[in-house]
């Protein structure tokens, strides 16, 4: 259970590092001149990427995912805003989670 909030706080940064990167990081590197946003922010974003697929794996188990959702869950964090319409299912299930550990 821990894991999976972890895991939707890994997804969310994952998602804004990644917009970021995207919408305001590249623009400042090939329109402005500013080559050092994209190597700040893209450190960041790669480190939370990493971190995003390693949870993806570990939670597997706990969210009891099959490949395809798995698959699912992977393609999510390549796709702008990916991350965001995944944590609406993510905590779905955590809610599930919680109840079925209360009764």
């Amino acid at each position: 259970m821990k894991e999976l909030k972890i895991f939707r706080k890994v997804a969310l940064a994952e998602g804004i590092s990644f917009l970021l990167l995207l919408l305001i990081a590249m623009p400042l590197k090939y329109y402005f001149g500013f080559p050092v946003a994209v190597k700040v922010v893209g450190w960041a974003h790669g480190i939370l990427f990493i971190a995003y697929i390693l949870f993806t794996f570990s939670i597997t188990g706990t969210m009891k995912w099959n490949w395809f959702s798995t698959l699912v869950a992977l393609a999510a964090s390549v796709i702008p805003g990916g991350t965001f319409w995944l944590d609406k299912s993510l905590k779905k299930r955590e809610l599930e989670l919680e109840a079925d550990t209360s009764v």
